[in-house]
């Protein structure tokens, strides 16, 4: 006679104890994966960036070394291919909401597309692009932005004659003018559905302006740092990772078409601060960070010491 005998299964604590050691490698392994996915994006991130700094290198080659500036209206040349078609954009497009067609330093993109073959490579992988400014606009907000303050920018189309139709770069505009091409930056990744350029400082109150760099360690650090509350946007030293995805730090492309990851400390540190970049009093709206396009200054910014991420010698 066989004498049956009883399957032994697992108790409750031996479970537990399985979930606990499940739960706790959970805990280590999935902040590794989520770097490593993260690493990965930043460097596509990279990847993007040298690809359109290398375009903006050939765009100079093309036009005597100046880099690109232009301003203008061209019918259905939204980087938005939905608001190409016939109707979709209410007016001209250029002169009144929505700028789809508009061809200036809010579509710089469009400068730069004859010599890339696709518009995703400006926009990084670990951004959302905006939506609205991209549905409307057909502009790409939250995603790398320029240095006007090396390029210039024109606001000509229209009415060439208004208050600050030319802002010309304090060096000229030109690669061969920036001192340091393997320092000074051109393009970086930024946080914003209002800009994607940097503002700068211009003088004086005319039809025709020279920009300089809004290079003041006090006004960027808002716009990395997280605030001390949502009203008082008085910077903790703790980074926003909402605003800064890669590993506390983002991409930066200089003038030379190389790129590198740039950590916030690294970045605010080669940034002047007051003491050593002196600007004379601007109008307010700035206190945040610089979140538009320019403030006017009755004279020139001046400047000690070497700041080459800043072109400033």
């Amino acid at each position: 006679m066989v004498r049956a005998v009883a399957k032994k299964g697992f108790t409750l604590v031996e479970i537990l104890v399985v979930i606990a050691i499940l739960a706790i490698l959970a805990s280590i392994l999935f902040p590794v994966f989520a770097r490593a996915k993260e690493s990965g994006k930043r460097v596509t991130c990279i990847g993007n960036l040298r690809q359109f700094s290398a375009a903006t290198l050939l765009y100079a080659s093309d036009y005597d070394d100046v880099l690109p500036r232009a301003d203008g209206c061209q019918p259905y040349s939204s980087l938005n291919p939905e608001l190409n078609r016939p109707g979709r954009v209410p007016g001209d497009g250029c002169s009144q909401w929505p700028f789809a067609y508009r061809f200036n330093h809010y579509s710089w993109p469009k400068w730069l597309m004859p010599y890339v073959q696709t518009v995703d490579l400006f926009v990084c992988p670990s951004r959302e692009r905006d939506p609205t400014m991209w549905s409307e606009n057909g502009e790409i907000m939250n995603a790398y932005a320029i240095n006007l303050a090396l390029t210039g920018a024109l606001n000509t189309w229209g009415n060439p004659n208004r208050l600050g139709a030319y802002r010309d770069s304090w060096l000229g505009g030109k690669i061969g003018n920036v001192p340091d091409p393997s320092s000074a930056m051109l393009f970086m990744e930024l946080s914003s559905s209002r800009i994607n350029f940097l503002p700068v400082f211009v003088t004086p109150s005319a039809n025709r302006q020279v920009a300089y760099p809004a290079a003041l360690r006090e006004l960027w650090a808002p716009m990395f740092l997280r605030w001390r509350s949502p009203t008082d946007c008085t910077p903790t030293g703790e980074v926003d990772r909402i605003l800064i995805p890669h590993n506390e730090g983002f991409v930066v492309g200089r003038v030379d078409g190389s790129a590198k990851w740039y950590s916030v400390e690294r970045f605010l540190s080669e940034t002047p601060s007051r003491r050593d970049y002196v600007v004379p009093p601007y109008a307010g709206g700035w206190q945040c960070g610089p979140v538009d396009g320019s403030r006017t200054v009755s004279e020139p910014p001046t400047w000690t010491g070497e700041w080459p991420l800043w072109a400033l010698h």
